[in-house]
């Protein structure tokens, strides 16, 4: 990354907890930087990546091909216009998924060419990759049991509710990933409670990032 920002992402599978992690983390970065910080997602960043979302995730039947080109158009739109912009102003900006969730998702589980998709989001994003990315890992069923314990949640998604094996596969593409590049993933067991998830998460963020420890149950309070 050559912006004066610091960029990370969150990814993991759904119902791993990563929204309510990367908010938790992004209160805490803000009070221990002194920096803005942008909180964002894919697909669904900006306006027009809320309309890819709805067509992606709750339209029709979307081919594999199509589906994978549609999450970069969202995703360099997402950068051009959201992400990099924040970089360059020096804020810190944490993303609940990015292109490792596409090389996971579409080329995992779709069993698309995992090179191919990786390079199709490198192109849109003009090789903008973050400074950590924080895996949340947990076994798929106990996922998919918090995922339908949360009240309100509404009907799972098209990549909600995919099956078993398709599931284990998506995490094992994550895991493969982080043990490939350990200098930017860390990963955190996210079987726990919400609090202890976030105490490890920060403890290592931080130590990816140059920053102090974390002093535990200040920031929990004030958040």
């Amino acid at each position: 990354m050559d912006e004066p920002g610091i960029f990370i992402s969150f990814e993991g599978g759904d119902g791993v907890g990563k929204s309510t992690q990367a908010r938790l983390l992004g209160v805490w970065l803000g009070e221990v930087t002194g920096r803005e910080v942008v909180l964002t997602r894919e697909p669904g960043g900006t306006a027009l990546g809320q309309v890819l979302r709805d067509a992606v995730l709750h339209g029709d039947h979307v081919d594999a091909r199509a589906e994978a080109l549609m999450y970069a158009a969202d995703r360099a739109h997402h950068v051009a216009t959201l992400v990099r912009p924040a970089l360059e102003r020096g804020a810190v900006v944490v993303t609940d998924r990015y292109l490792d969730s596409s090389v996971a998702y579409q080329g995992a589980g779709r069993e698309l060419a995992a090179d191919d998709v990786e390079r199709i989001s490198l192109w849109a994003t003009r090789g903008l990759m973050p400074a950590v990315t924080v895996l949340l890992d947990a076994d798929p069923v106990l996922a998919a049991e918090r995922r339908a314990s949360v009240e309100g949640k509404g009907a799972p998604d098209r990549l909600e509710s995919v099956g078993a094996e398709f599931a284990a596969r998506v995490r094992e593409a994550f895991l493969d990933r982080a043990a490939s590049e350990p200098h930017r993933w860390v990963v955190v067991d996210a079987a726990g409670a919400v609090d202890d998830v976030q105490a490890q998460v920060r403890v290592d963020v931080a130590a990816r990032l140059g920053l102090g420890a974390p002093t535990p149950g200040a920031a929990e309070a004030r958040a």
